[in-house]
């Protein structure tokens, strides 16, 4: 249909591009709640609240992946071993590999994005059963098998990412026109309460000092939540919400000219990608997040290096919780206009300024332990911190659903996606490791015979090990600080050379510019083959 595209010199410019897929019934709803005074969005409350929740169950193992197990298993863990871990959630980054597939085949019966979204949840909830009756022998075991720790996670999160595939291309369709920018905010919402309920619940239920400190009637060896019943308890979640998808939620019939060829889909997101404005945008998605990886992957573990006791932490986050709710909301009204990256380039000097705070707090941690004003310092940054992260993550999210071309559906979103996310996994292996190379320690003993002059004092257990020689771990150089100092210096000089002008460029590319030219061509080839 015909629709007038602001420009962004202010003026409007008429182009040729679909842009509402809504049934005419639906959209004819619209139309009256406009002109009833009736809030648009209350007419999708359903379909955004079933977005929420499938969110939610992708960021429960996603919690656990990059949050919850790295932090169980830092105690008996180098950083390099934790590096081997974090490949697991590779499959999240690399997405786009297989998301044709997820967009070409499916059942009609069942729908294009049910045919995908409920063998794969009773997949996910029949491995988190099987995973939760195993963890916790395997956890307790001396020498943990970090190889196979890191394969079943990464089955895990190769399942939310196939997931992810097909609730994106879900959200194109779902929602009227004029709510489509909620599909962000609902999956800022779900994935950060999913992140949330297995990072800091978890973490907290899991920890006897913080049960002990904040729940009454606690043993004091172990917490009130196991990680195999935690586990146990989301896989029935995943089977009883796969139950209601396949009884009660129906999926509408979409649009007739998406592209069901598979070497098709292919080769449209070769042809989007060659795009001269895509190649610079795919550069910016790809550079963006090195400037604040050291601090997001291993802050939090230095500071529990330090001192900080983890109780503590999942209580800032606790705290924190809440406002990501609310920041999700308004970045969602402030990324709505006809620039979305604004708000995002902002918050991005708000985030490399936190990178080095970050650095400041693990310096400036208190000898006897974290005071109450230092712990209400790293409370704040904590907020203000995943305040600049919300902003980004809803700002990016709004920009890609105003350009992605309904052409290959969500194929076209798993791509953006999987750029982005790209951008925050790959630097992660290189960071925890070059953190692990440039760390040099020793223990100081009066036992060096028994313990060895060269003994490195960089896990946990080397650390105890040395305590009960009677010696002292003593870092010779802490890599973390040179990697944290190099990310920023990095983050900001890709910011001003090349990312900010890069988005300003951007924004002078019409919305029909992103999508390919053959959609008209492809409608009316596949209507004729159909009258054939």
């Amino acid at each position: 249909m015909r629709k007038l595209v602001r420009e962004a010199e202010g003026g409007y410019a008429p182009v040729d591009t679909v842009t509402n897929h809504d049934s005419p019934s639906k959209q004819r709803a619209g139309v009256a709640a406009h002109k009833q005074g009736v809030n648009p969005l209350w007419k999708d409350k359903g379909n955004v609240i079933l977005l929420v929740v499938l969110y939610l169950l992708q960021g429960v193992p996603l919690g656990l992946t990059f949050g919850a197990i790295p932090f169980l298993l830092k105690s008996k863990l180098s950083y390099a071993d934790i590096a081997t871990f974090s490949l697991s959630g590779y499959p999240y980054s690399l997405k786009l590999l297989w998301s044709p597939i997820v967009d070409s085949f499916y059942f009609k019966s069942l729908g294009r994005r049910k045919s995908w979204i409920v063998p794969i949840q009773a997949l996910t909830g029949l491995v988190l059963l099987g995973l939760g009756s195993q963890i916790e022998d395997v956890l307790n075991k001396p020498i943990l098998p970090v190889k196979a720790l890191a394969l079943a996670f990464t089955a895990l999160v190769f399942l939310c990412a196939t997931q992810d595939i097909a609730v994106d291309g879900w959200a194109l369709t779902l929602l009227r026109e004029e709510n489509k920018h909620f599909a962000s905010t609902a999956q800022t919402i779900g994935l950060n309460t999913g992140y949330f309920l297995s990072f800091t619940i978890f973490l907290a239920l899991n920890s006897p000092e913080f049960c002990n400190k904040f729940l009454r009637n606690i043993p004091a060896e172990t917490g009130v939540l196991a990680l195999g019943s935690y586990l146990k308890f989301w896989g029935s979640m995943f089977l009883l919400c796969n139950a209601w998808l396949i009884f009660v939620k129906k999926e509408d019939v979409e649009r007739d000219d998406t592209i069901d060829d598979i070497k098709e889909v292919y080769s449209t997101i070769w042809e989007v990608c060659k795009k001269p404005h895509m190649k610079k945008f795919i550069g910016v998605l790809l550079l963006a997040k090195i400037g604040f990886i050291a601090n997001e992957a291993v802050t939090p573990l230095k500071l529990l290096d330090k001192g900080l006791k983890k109780e503590d932490m999942a209580l800032s986050v606790l705290i924190d919780f809440p406002f990501q709710i609310l920041f999700g909301y308004y970045a969602a009204k402030w990324s709505s206009g006809k620039e979305p990256l604004r708000p995002w380039l902002y918050a991005f000097y708000g985030r490399l300024a936190f990178a080095g705070l970050g650095m400041l707090l693990v310096n400036s941690f208190p000898e006897g332990g974290a005071s109450g004003g230092y712990f209400f310092v790293v409370m704040a940054a904590t907020v203000l911190s995943s305040f600049t992260s919300t902003v980004q993550f809803v700002g990016m999210g709004s920009f890609f659903t105003k350009i992605s071309d309904p052409l290959i559906g969500g194929t076209y979103m798993t791509l953006l996606n999987t750029l982005s996310n790209l951008g925050g996994t790959w630097p992660r292996y290189f960071v925890l490791e070059s953190v692990e190379l440039l760390t040099t320690s020793h223990c100081e003993s009066s036992k060096d015979a028994a313990w060895g002059v060269d003994q490195s004092c960089s896990t946990d257990t080397q650390k105890a090990a040395c305590k009960d020689l009677g010696g002292t771990c003593v870092v010779d150089q802490d890599g973390y600080y040179v990697v944290g100092i190099i990310c920023v210096v990095i983050g900001f000089m890709t910011l001003v050379g090349f990312i900010r002008p890069m988005i300003k460029g951007l924004y002078r590319v019409p919305d029909a510019e992103w999508r390919l030219k053959r959609e008209d061509e492809g409608k009316a080839k596949r209507k004729d083959e159909k009258a054939a």
